[in-house]
């Protein structure tokens, strides 16, 4: 209860830091669909200091964020040299899933058909999304069934980073949690059509799992789930415990990209990981 305390007073500063955020790169806005929640958004850095490519998915429940108010992400890794993609999707309760699985890999289509037709390599790409975002990104990433189903070649993909995802429905989460869940699924909907630890395949991505033990909204056991059936089929796989003091959910896993590698170690340790592929 204390950390879910933590992080709802944690809300008044961190939205202070975003609108604060400085705006140096104009991205380019391409739509996927009609729905105005279907684009993405591409960050071309003034200088170019690497050959990966970051594809993000926004958090915020399932039922809140785009790429636009995330933007701050999107500066934050091209101030680095990485080239950006943040992708949208169509949002609960209005939408329910598979809606938003389908949103993320047809998004995530386009903008490598994109990125082709700008002469981009696209052979290193780094996927990565916090919460809501690493939920679905990690569904993108390992299951093959929705790979065949919406033809995702994941075969470019060189790491996975998920933040503060909820990987498993477990029954000791906590009431903001099942409230989203009931509003992301229809009455009746399989859960476990749903659930990333439940439809993770093989696969030879390698993944950084980032979570906190004071995160107030997922529970660490998420990942320690997520992980223990990556050990089961063989997926490498890395959980990181969050150590900076700014531990609470939306902190460190959307809030460090408002700092610097200096001031914040998980988003040292998300950089470091990347460099190391």
């Amino acid at each position: 209860m204390n950390d879910y305390i933590r992080e709802s007073l944690s809300y008044f500063g961190l939205f202070r830091k975003v609108y604060r955020a400085k705006k140096n790169i104009k991205p380019a806005e391409i739509s996927y669909g009609g729905d105005k929640d279907q684009y993405f958004l591409y960050y071309e850095p003034k200088k170019v200091l690497s050959d990966k490519i970051i594809v993000w998915v926004h958090g915020g429940g399932w039922n809140a964020g785009n790429p636009k108010f995330f933007d701050y992400v999107g500066q934050c890794v091209c101030d680095k040299g990485y080239r950006f993609v943040s992708l949208g999707y169509r949002l609960s309760p209005k939408y329910k899933y598979p809606c938003q699985i389908t949103d993320v890999c047809v998004a995530y289509n386009t903008a490598i058909g994109y990125l082709k037709d700008k002469g981009i390599d696209i052979s290193k790409i780094i996927v990565a999304g916090p919460s809501a975002g690493a939920h679905l990104t990690s569904i993108m990433c390992y299951c093959r069934k929705v790979q065949q189903k919406y033809e995702v070649d994941v075969s470019n993909v060189i790491g996975f980073i998920g933040s503060g995802g909820p990987y498993s429905f477990r029954k000791d989460q906590g009431m903001t949690i099942r409230l989203l869940t009931d509003q992301l699924f229809r009455k009746g909907y399989n859960r476990k059509n749903g659930e990333p630890v439940s439809l993770m395949s093989k696969s030879s991505i390698p993944m950084l799992l980032i979570q906190s033990r004071h995160d107030g909204i997922v529970e660490y056991a998420c990942a320690e789930d997520f992980a223990k059936r990556a050990a089961e089929l063989g997926n490498a796989c890395e959980i990181y415990s969050v150590q900076d003091k700014k531990n609470t959910h939306s902190w460190y896993t959307a809030g460090m990209f408002l700092e610097t590698r200096k001031e914040n170690k998980g988003l040292d340790k998300f950089f470091t990981w990347i460099e190391e592929r």
